[in-house]
């Protein structure tokens, strides 16, 4: 019977990304999984198996690419690059298998060490307040575990027998020409024992399927993108062999007030055209609390204040940023007739050419208009 393709096995696309793959594959475990099929148990298994053994390859770049170019021929012969994978051997394997089966030496004779858990990846959305300050965060997650029935042997009497097709070695000499090859044992999968009484919990998979709550301490100062990883807190290893890591990855909400860059933040702070005008004392937010900024007579729009120490402590250098202030001047709206009036006979004493003096970026604007027609006209 032909191997379906890998891909076609997870529903994905030959383009799918690390990240597409990894959920793609959860779903498909998830939906084959044993426990999830008492009805149809023998056939879940198959398909577990397939969608894992799929997963072990496309997952691996190296496995990958020998796969997109050779398919499943690329670890028939140990085609391709890195080890693990159904059949797969590296450059080594080769090797010791070709050399130490002609030769009559034991290279890459033993059983095959199991492999750890798979990692897990987790997004984590904070606020700015949350990832500036550090918080603690309950999060759940669902991921393959360890059998407590069986303490992740598989075994439901915790006994294990020599496999009876490789004879406990774990691997099996095949036959390509003239050439000696070993490659895992299809019987018992390379570990050299097999089980004969499986675990009713787990059906011999050593691990089940259940939600895990973690509390994960996020230190301050953390940013997008920034990763904290929990040692031992991925998936659980099959038989019984270590488990892999679970990486956070942080997610930092956009902020209605301040934006951030690297350890500074920027906000900006309206003013009014008085304030601007007559200089004033304005009170602006920070994360610890208010502080104040000294406006200037004739402050333009867009000129920035910088409050020092008042942005964001590093994670890594504990170097604190800075706040940058950018001063906005607004137009007011909702006049009253008094104010109205106010106003027009405020911007009567802009008339004639004394005016210029009062509007430096107006002058300069009105200059290079006319500059520009001119050279239009010639």
């Amino acid at each position: 019977m032909s191997k379906r393709d890998y891909y076609e096995v997870l529903g994905v696309s030959r383009t799918v990304t690390e990240a597409e793959l990894k959920v793609a594959y959860r779903r498909a475990a998830a939906k084959h999984h044993p426990d999830r099929n008492p009805g149809n148990v023998a056939e879940a298994e198959v398909a577990f198996k397939e969608c894992k053994e799929a997963y072990e390859v496309l997952s691996d770049a190296s496995k990958r690419r020998a796969y997109d170019q050779h398919g499943h021929a690329a670890f028939e012969h140990g085609m391709g690059g890195g080890g693990g994978g159904p059949g797969f051997h590296d450059v080594g394997d080769i090797f010791g298998d070709i050399f130490g089966n002609i030769f009559g030496g034991g290279m890459g004779g033993g059983p095959q060490r199991p492999r750890r858990g798979a990692d897990i990846g987790y997004r984590l959305d904070l606020d700015l307040e949350e990832a500036v300050a550090g918080t603690e965060k309950k999060i759940e997650l669902p991921t393959l575990a360890e059998c407590d029935d069986c303490a992740g042997s598989g075994s439901e009497d915790g006994k294990l027998d020599t496999c009876t097709h490789c004879g406990g070695r774990g691997q099996v000499v095949m036959q390509r020409g003239p050439f000696r090859m070993q490659q895992p044992c299809p019987n018992c999968m390379g570990r050299g024992q097999t089980i004969a009484h499986p675990c009713k919990t787990c059906h011999g998979n050593g691990r089940v399927q259940e939600d895990k709550v973690l509390e994960v301490n996020i230190p301050a100062g953390v940013d997008n993108g920034d990763r904290i990883r929990l040692a031992g807190e991925g998936e659980a290893g099959p038989a019984g062999s270590p488990p892999g890591d679970l990486y956070v990855e942080v997610r930092v909400r956009e902020h209605e007030i301040f934006t951030r860059e690297g350890d500074d933040l920027h906000c900006d702070v309206p003013i009014r055209i008085s304030q601007a005008a007559l200089g004033d004392i304005v009170r602006v937010p920070t994360l610890n609390g208010e502080a104040e900024i000294r406006i200037p007579a004739e402050t333009q729009s867009g000129k920035v204040f910088r409050l020092k120490g008042k942005g964001v402590k590093s994670v890594r250098s504990h170097r604190e940023g800075d706040l940058y202030c950018t001063a906005t001047v607004e137009t007011p709206i909702n006049l009253t007739p008094e104010q109205r009036e106010l106003m027009e006979k405020f911007e009567a004493t802009f008339a004639g050419e004394g005016a210029r003096k009062h509007s430096p970026r107006h002058s300069t604007f009105v200059d290079g208009v006319k500059g520009f027609w001119d050279r239009m006209v010639s």
